[in-house]
């Protein structure tokens, strides 16, 4: 069922995305739907502590998720898991009950029959995302999920040196190898170099 406030929750995603794709459809769609059965009314407000989303993906759906539920990756009520999958898992952690929510592949096979006229086959699906029922678009399971403490939102548990960098490494991402206290970076390659 397509929530009452569903074009609203899409315009503020948009609004923050940059641009209407049926990503931000399937992100909004989604979020909504996670939030509803977990029982989360208000996650920008009075439930904004309750909620934490593990998406699976960095494509367009990610920044709607964000734009409903509030969460990022800035607060710590947002973690990336870099699967390549349309999906996210959404826990409501006064309970600690999840769900997560995986796009169906096969919908946009099932977007064609909701309008067929539509030669654009983008537009067809941006268009039948908007209507289509839930279990046409996605799957749904419940899930256990185990958050590490260091990953919960809040102030940082631990603050490090590396002994190689000097760089400060926080929340227990620290390495430590050879009897030395290492970044990620220095212990396994950084993802840059320093121009010379």
């Amino acid at each position: 069922m397509i929530p009452a406030n569903f074009e609203e929750r899409l315009n503020e995603s948009v609004a923050l995305h940059g641009h209407l794709c049926a990503g931000q459809v399937i992100g909004v769609r989604m979020a909504l739907l996670a939030l509803s059965t977990l029982g989360i009314r208000d996650p920008k407000g009075r439930d904004r502590k309750k909620v934490y989303v593990i998406v699976e993906i960095d494509r367009c759906a990610t920044d709607a998720i964000q734009s409903v539920t509030g969460c990022s990756l800035g607060k710590r009520t947002m973690r990336h898991e870099d699967l390549g999958i349309m999906a996210a898992t959404f826990i409501n952690l006064s309970s600690f009950d999840a769900v997560r929510v995986t796009a169906r592949e096969d919908s946009r096979e099932f977007s064609k029959k909701y309008f067929p006229e539509v030669s654009d086959k983008y537009e067809q699906q941006l268009l039948a995302y908007k209507i289509m029922p839930d279990n046409e678009l996605f799957s749904v399971q419940d899930v256990q999920v185990s958050i590490p403490e260091e990953d919960m939102p809040g102030k940082p548990l631990s603050r490090v040196v590396c002994q190689s960098c000097g760089d400060w490494v926080q929340d227990r991402r620290e390495v430590l190898q050879n009897q030395r206290i290492l970044c990620r970076g220095c212990a396994r390659g950084k993802y840059y170099s320093i121009k010379t």
